[in-house]
């Protein structure tokens, strides 16, 4: 057997062939890094139009509790959000935690209309089966997890994304960032939430497995929408400083170096009543000794994962987690890890790119403003 005959296929496979998709290996599927257009141009046409990304390698799966009461109460053992104050219709972003209180994986926790008292989440696809098994070691003899096996996952981003999705469901209009519903589009019901990694507006909507075809057809009948790539995905999410499972972040670090504190609850984090809590208040009172940075290297040639990171003297102080071109800006941007003492916006570093030093700043991130759609009070 090949190694391309072992990899899985997503439903929409064939129309990523069709359309000249670039299929590379990603996460166990056989994935587009990109299409025609180029990664540079589906990046931009995504921040300027609305680009539709295939996401169904991610992991769905409903959690519910064995005993009747409230699932997210037992989850909130492994996860630091505010899970159990979720309504209907409204979703936490929050980490699965190991119990040194390094970060497992990030996960969307979405609290379900019906059935009552059910969850819906979605896990990053490389680490599906280890998060399930996670969730099944730890509270096995409390919830029961259900794999959703039989639904796609559509991304739909960008500034005109609600204007597409609208003209099939007007209601997604009435959605907020982090709110999902659902909505009967073009027949078939969906669960769709205004959310995603791009930094822009826009949805991701959950269809039927046999469905995800002739519904992605139909979106991409408007001169709006285009095919986009894991490439442009990439660089999207690298400049609104979105971090990268298993690369920004992996489970020796917390969610205080990693510099996702906002995923914890605030009274979770008064309480500490989860996994790895004492090491996480600790570092949020102390500071972590290394915590994750946006960077800015000088010039143009950008600073890959692995770059070494050194102080004005030479000496190694950290790595490049993810870096890149970021096409929105025009420049090389990169995220990595540098001791507290080097984490200040401002801050002169040095990159070793190819056996090269290359000056670079410490910045703020996200390096491109994100535009979710928040409500207004």
């Amino acid at each position: 057997m090949s190694a391309d005959q072992t990899l899985l296929k997503t439903p929409l496979y064939e129309l990523h062939v069709e359309n000249g998709g670039k299929m590379v290996p990603f996460a166990g599927y056989a994935m587009p890094v990109q299409y025609p257009l180029g990664i540079m141009k589906e990046h931009l046409h995504t921040r300027e139009a609305a680009g539709l990304f295939d996401v169904s390698h991610m992991g769905q799966a409903y959690i519910r509790s064995l005993d009747g009461s409230d699932p997210a109460a037992a989850i909130e053992e492994i996860m630091p959000g505010a899970l159990q104050i979720l309504k209907p219709g409204k979703m936490r972003y929050t980490l699965l935690l190991n119990d040194q209180g390094g970060i497992e994986d990030d996960l969307m926790v979405t609290r379900t209309f019906e059935p009552e008292g059910t969850l819906y989440v979605v896990v990053n696809a490389a680490c599906k089966e280890k998060d399930y098994a996670i969730l099944e070691e730890k509270l096995g003899d409390k919830i029961a997890l259900e794999p959703l096996e039989d639904r796609a996952l559509i991304a739909l981003q960008g500034p005109k994304a609600e204007a597409v999705l609208a003209k099939l469901a007007p209601e997604v209009a009435d959605l907020s960032f982090m709110e999902a519903t659902m909505v009967t589009l073009e027949g078939v019901v969906c669960w769709v939430s205004r959310s995603g990694y791009t930094g822009e507006d826009g949805y991701e909507i959950s269809v039927p497995m046999d469905e995800a075809e002739a519904f992605s057809k139909r979106l991409l009948m408007n001169d709006d929408v285009e095919l986009i790539g894991l490439g442009a995905r990439d660089s999207l999410r690298l400049e609104a400083g979105l971090c990268l499972s298993g690369h920004d972040f992996n489970e020796t670090i917390s969610p205080v170096a990693a510099s996702v504190t906002f995923a914890l609850g605030k009274k979770r984090r008064e309480a500490g009543d989860f996994a790895g809590g004492d090491r996480i208040l600790s570092e949020l009172e102390k500071g972590a000794d290394n915590v994750r940075v946006g960077i800015l290297p000088e010039g143009r040639a950008p600073a890959r994962e692995g770059v070494i990171i050194t102080d004005l003297s030479g000496n190694e102080i950290g790595k490049v987690t993810s870096g890149g071109f970021g096409p929105t800006l025009g420049a090389p941007i990169a995220m990595g890890y540098v001791p507290k003492a080097f984490a200040e916006n401002g801050t002169e570093i040095q990159l070793l790119v190819r056996g090269k030093s290359l000056a670079a700043k410490v910045a703020a991130t996200p390096f491109v403003p994100q535009r979710y759609k928040r409500k207004t009070v």
